[in-house]
């Protein structure tokens, strides 16, 4: 498998060149060269299997002839080692829980696969290579976490200051050792204008051997095309059910639209806060970003959406065709505290803000939906990442994991810096300090 840029003016390359290099030389996203049917006796498969043998399935077509059938079986049994529940609420809904990983973060997912992607294509002989990373809540701590310790490589993670949960920010801010963690004076489309312009400068790119870790890496997509197979097969009595994703830097719903074209049958909610450039674009066809705006939901406080570009390519007919393939639903702060008030008290289910999101965009489709229709919810973080908002709309305190209060116990350790690549040069090029 070859994969190409989004924008067309650069040549197609190697599975392991697209995830070293992050970004096409012309400035564009990878996406695979071609995306092929699986038949449909695998996918039926699916109904009875765990998540790392549907994830070596669906990435076995994009991954060879770079990795064998029993390396790419390995590996998806090695990063995806924790359960992911499907959870029923009522009848027609359920919620699959994608945090059960390191972080407790669905994030663990697809950075847990590169990690491992980028390990065996590594070269040592070349000196050590830079992690980059801008995350705008649970990005930084899945990358962190799996690149913590990894020789080779260090781990730069770029995030909006005081923007962030507590939580989230010690999950990256005190690893220490190869991790350097920089609070940015400004928004995550700051920190994401920041990685693009390190990697546009060449010289930048070069010295430091930069990786990105974002979801502009297509290394980060091609595992998260599993857990939208995962989520249609528990989904029982329907043939098309609608799956809700929490959508910010529109990576998990640009996963949701590539497995589709790998066969999936079930049509994509795009659940936004306030911030609703996609939903906006899918309304009138013009794609016009606009400043972040601070909400509950914070990981998905995202202005401009880098995957925008990658979602545009993947449908021949653009706006019409992708108007007609997704539905959207803008959620705002008091729809979101009202999900997760009503999912305690009538279903004794805890959720975090962003999954809260997500469950109202399922409910209102569902609503115009016939009665046999069901869907799921892609419920992206553990509740007990955002305690302070979960309890202070349910009254009920989620409970902190081991893994969580270890955290807590470490001091975090940070670097504020300006909006500027001038700011950021001094740490990518002095190996994470300046």
């Amino acid at each position: 498998m070859r994969y190409i840029s989004t924008r067309g003016a650069s040549p197609p390359v190697s599975l392991a060149v697209a995830v070293q290099s992050g970004t096409a030389p012309d400035g564009g996203l990878y996406l695979p060269e071609s995306i092929e049917p699986l038949p449909g006796a695998t996918i039926d498969s699916f109904r009875d299997a765990d998540l790392p043998s549907i994830a070596a399935r669906v990435m076995a077509p994009f991954l060879g002839p770079d990795l064998s059938g029993d390396a790419i079986r390995r590996l998806a049994a090695d990063a995806l080692d924790f359960p992911v529940p499907r959870v029923q609420i009522d009848g027609r809904s359920q919620v699959v829980e994608l945090f059960h990983g390191p972080t407790l973060a669905f994030k663990d997912i697809a950075a847990r696969v590169l990690a491992r992607l980028l390990a065996l294509f590594a070269e040592p002989e070349k000196g050590v290579s830079t992690v980059l990373v801008a995350t705008s809540g649970d990005t930084g701590g899945a990358v962190a976490q799996a690149f913590h310790g990894v020789e080779g490589t260090r781990v730069v993670v770029l995030y909006p200051h005081g923007r962030v949960s507590d939580l989230q920010e010690r999950q990256f801010a005190t690893l220490g050792g190869n991790v350097t963690a920089l609070a940015v004076d400004g928004t995550f489309d700051d920190c994401q204008r920041l990685a693009k312009e390190a990697f546009s400068a060449d010289d930048l790119r070069r010295r430091a051997r930069l990786i990105s870790a974002n979801s502009i890496n297509i290394g980060r997509l091609l595992p998260q095309m599993a857990y939208w197979f995962y989520a249609a097969a528990g989904v029982t009595g329907t043939s098309q059910p609608w799956i809700a994703v929490p959508s910010g830097n529109l990576g998990s719903l640009t996963a949701g639209l590539m497995a589709r074209r790998l066969g999936l049958e079930a049509t994509p909610i795009a659940a936004t806060n306030a911030n609703d450039s996609l939903p906006r674009y899918l309304r009138s066809g013009t794609f016009e970003p606009h400043p972040t705006v601070p909400t509950l939901s914070t990981a998905m406080d995202v202005g401009e959406p880098s995957n925008f570009e990658r979602i545009v390519a993947l449908s021949p007919d653009r706006w019409p065709g992708l108007r007609e393939e997704i539905r959207y639903e803008v959620v705002d702060d008091g729809a979101t505290r009202s999900a997760m008030i009503d999912l305690a008290d009538r279903h004794g289910y805890l959720i975090d803000p962003h999954g809260a999101v997500g469950w109202v965009g399922l409910q209102r489709a569902l609503v115009e939906a016939p009665s046999s229709c069901g869907g799921a919810v892609l419920a992206t973080a553990h509740p007990a990442k955002f305690p302070r908002r979960v309890a202070a709309a349910t009254g009920r305190p989620p409970e902190v994991p081991v893994t969580l209060q270890r955290v807590l116990e470490r001091p975090v350790v940070r670097v504020e810096i300006g909006a500027s690549l001038d700011a950021l040069r001094p740490f990518l090029e002095a190996g994470g300090a300046p």
